[in-house]
């Protein structure tokens, strides 16, 4: 199945869920996108630079780097931050590093009145399948 199609299908399955984003943060890309709305694709473009931006962002970087040294987990391929959350006005918004392709983030965009608890954990499980349309 397809980035797009499985991203489709994932959505009805996180509570009050109206998007979902696969990101490569290396590269800034939004590699697959479903949204319930239409919208301009300059705003998904932000969405995927700035989704990069949290996750590798020069200070989130330091961070990252400071904890596994002071845990004595070796840098090379390790990050420490695997999951964000992020609440807007009216919105939910659910960041997680992949598994299998550490280097992409699956973001998930939920109406702020959905249970965080619960969009979090259908997130997580729509993970495996979502790394393996990719």
């Amino acid at each position: 199945m397809s980035l797009n199609a499985t991203l489709t299908k994932v959505i009805p399955t996180i509570p009050e869920c109206v998007a979902a984003g696969y990101v490569d943060i290396e590269s800034g890309m939004l590699l697959g996108v479903k949204t319930v709305d239409s919208h301009p694709s300059e705003v998904l473009n932000l969405v995927a630079a700035a989704t990069a931006d949290l996750f590798q962002g020069p200070n989130v970087s330091m961070i990252e780097k400071m904890f596994n040294k002071s845990r004595g987990i070796p840098e090379q391929g390790h990050h420490y931050f695997q999951e964000m959350i992020v609440n807007s006005d009216n919105l939910l918004h659910v960041f997680i590093r992949g598994k299998k392709y550490t280097n992409h983030v699956t973001v998930f965009v939920c109406r702020k009145s959905a249970n965080l608890g619960m969009a979090l954990t259908k997130a997580r499980m729509s993970l495996p399948e979502i790394e393996a349309s990719v």
